[in-house]
Parts: structure tokens; C-alpha cells; sequence
């Protein structure tokens, strides 16, 4: 059999420094998110006082706003509908997960085959590893690619889905490493904050196009400073929001998947099944890329899952893509997570 490892040297790794180090710096963009979505709500409050009291100066209006000399009205109203809309996203999110593919669901009573109930058994054993105190619920999706996706709001809504092609390639350590990464996610509560991350970003587009576009055609103008000089910076910020979005969004999406690597490393106590793992999803999206081609695409839904995918099928090109580095993957390239694993390709 193929050692999938023969063409790369082991050097060490420390996955609890990785977890550390990640997990620092997806608070850090949580953060940033919260503060800029926050900001929008303090920029269109300033937009319409400046329209009451014109003499006052952009730092005034600032002042006041959140020292609450003046009430924050649609930066509250804002903060309102971001609540409402994750309650709502994170009730619908399993749902538009699975939607597009062909599924069944796992049980040790509506296993199919050995290889089924194999998996039910792996993700058990996982669940107890990671200190999990609920089972997740189990999904096979018919599908040949290699891929595997965890979703859930929190430990008791958890699920995990594996395709078909994974669950029968894989040998057991392996499939025990995939689980175990997908499980950390679960852990570590990435769902919840990219989701979170996801709706601010797009959120605060949507309120600043909004003001975008009344500043555009609103009839107001004249001498007033602070309006004037607040439209100068509405106007910047909306065609540079996108980009620090995107990218951001991009960053923190990679950071959760090197945390989950890390994470899988630390309940399987190995980094070579999860290498191996990597590394043979990697070839098979290559040798069968033209199969894995129609079959992604004829799927509907397919991006929504994209990110949450343990492998992005961009990485193998499957599809065409602008992407000329990590900077604009949603996943860290196949190079940079083996290395982190304490693997180095020989030279």
C-alpha cells in the first residue's frame, strides 16, 4: 500500500500553541466585525443629526452618540435586527446545509452496510473524545467527491455530513481524523462564529448602501460641514467595506480551519491520519477532476457549503477561480496545512 507521507519530511508541530495562536486571532476578528457593524449604525446616526444640529463638528456628534447625549436610534435598530437574524439563521442553517444534495441519516438502527455503522461508531467515539455531551446527527450524502462538512449552532443542534466517496476511501484511522476535525469545529463553536461574522459583514453593506444611495439622491446640501465631510467618507467606505469584508471573512474562515486541524490532532493523539487524510481527498479531487467537475456543479447549493468543507474544491480546480493566493481562499492551501501538521514536503 502507498505511504502517502513518503514525499514529505516530519519536523514538529505544536498544535496547543496553533489552537492558542488561532483561536486569538478569530476573537480578534469577531471583534472587528462587531466594531465595524457597530460603526455603520454610529455613521448613519451622525448622517441624520448632522441634519438637526449643523454647527456641531463630526467628534461633537460622535461624542454625544455614545456618551448617549444624543440616543443612538439606528444603531440600536441595527444591533435589533442582527439579533433577530441569527435567531432565524441559526434555526434555519442545518436545512440550507443539506439542501441540493441527496441524503440519508445514520443511526446504529438505519445503518445500511458495515462501512455505515463503522462511521456511526468513529463520530461516537469522537464525540466522547471531544467531552461533547450530545451525539451529533449523522448524514451520508450520495455524492463520489471526498468531502465532509460539521454544522450546528451548539453541541445539542450538531451535525456532521460525509459523502459517500470519503466514508468508502478512507480507512478507519483516517475517517476517525476527518470526524475528529469536523467535531472541533463543532467544539469550538466555528459555526456559530462564522455565521455571526457572516451576517454583520453582509448587514452593515446593506445599511450602507442604503445611506449610499439616499446621500445620492437626497435633495440636502449646502454649507453643512459635517454632512459634507461625513458623504466623503460614506462614499470611500462604500466600495472599500466589500474588500475588507471579503477579506476578512476569507481570513477567519482559514484560521477556523487550521484550528479544527489542530484540534483533530489533539483527540486522535496523531497528525498522520489527518495528513494522510488530507492528502489523498487532494489526489482524488485531481485524478477525478472532470467527474468531481460536473458532479459539484450540478449540485445545487454547493456554495453554500464551500467554506464549511474540511477540503475546498477550488484548491484542486475544480472550477475556475480568480484566486492567486491564500489571501482570497476560503481554506488554507493543502502546503501550509501540512506544514502545520509538522509536515514538509521533501525537496
Amino acid at each position: 500500500m502507498t505511504n502517502h507521507l513518503d514525499e514529505y519530511s516530519q519536523t514538529g508541530a505544536d498544535w496547543r500553541a496553533a489552537l492558542r495562536r488561532n483561536n486569538h486571532r478569530t476573537y480578534i476578528i469577531i471583534g472587528l466585525f462587531f466594531l465595524i457593524y457597530c460603526g455603520i449604525g454610529l455613521l448613519v446616526d451622525m448622517y441624520l443629526y448632522a441634519s438637526a444640529y449643523p454647527r456641531a463638528t463630526l467628534p461633537d456628534l460622535f461624542k454625544a452618540l455614545i456618551t448617549f447625549q444624543l440616543f443612538p436610534v439606528v444603531t440600536m435598530i441595527m444591533l435589533i435586527i442582527a439579533a433577530v437574524s441569527l435567531l432565524i439563521s441559526y434555526a434555519l442553517y442545518d436545512k440550507l446545509m443539506l439542501l441540493g444534495t441527496e441524503y440519508h441519516e445514520i443511526t446504529p438502527e438505519t445503518a445500511r452496510n458495515n462501512d455505515e455503522l463503522r462511521l456511526y461508531h468513529v463520530v461516537e467515539e469522537m464525540k466522547i473524545a471531544a467531552g461533547l455531551r450530545y451525539m451529533p446527527r449523522v448524514f451520508i450524502i450520495d455524492a463520489n467527491y471526498m468531502n465532509a462538512f460539521a454544522s450546528g449552532y451548539s453541541e445539542k443542534s450538531a451535525m456532521v455530513a460525509i459523502t459517500r466517496g470519503l466514508m468508502e476511501k478512507l480507512n478507519r484511522d483516517e475517517l476517525q481524523a476527518v470526524m475528529a476535525h469536523e467535531l472541533s469545529h463543532v467544539r469550538h463553536l466555528d459555526i456559530k462564529l462564522t455565521l455571526t461574522a457572516s451576517l454583520l459583514a453582509n448587514l452593515s453593506i446593506m445599511v450602507l448602501d442604503i445611506l449610499f444611495y439616499n446621500m445620492i439622491f437626497s435633495s440636502r446640501s449646502g454649507e453643512n460641514r459635517s454632512r459634507n465631510s461625513l458623504a466623503a467618507i460614506i462614499m470611500v467606505l462604500r466600495y472599500l467595506l466589500p474588500i475588507i469584508n471579503v477579506l476578512l471573512l476569507l481570513y477567519l474562515s482559514r484560521t477556523r480551519e487550521m484550528m479544527a486541524d489542530a484540534g483533530a490532532v489533539e483527540l486522535t493523539r496523531s497528525n498522520e491520519p489527518l495528513a494522510t487524510a488530507l492528502i489523498k481527498i487532494h489526489d482524488d479531487h485531481v485524478e477525478h477532476r472532470e467527474e468531481y467537475s460536473a458532479d459539484y456543479q450540478h449540485t445545487l447549493h454547493e456554495t453554500v457549503r464551500r467554506e464549511a468543507y474540511i477540503f475546498d474544491p477550488l484548491e484542486a480546480g475544480i472550477q475556475d477561480t480568480t484566486s492567486i493566493n491564500d489571501l482570497f481562499s476560503t481554506h488554507p492551501s493543502l502546503k501550509a496545512r501540512l506544514k502545520a501538521l509538522g509536515f514538509n514536503k521533501k525537496l
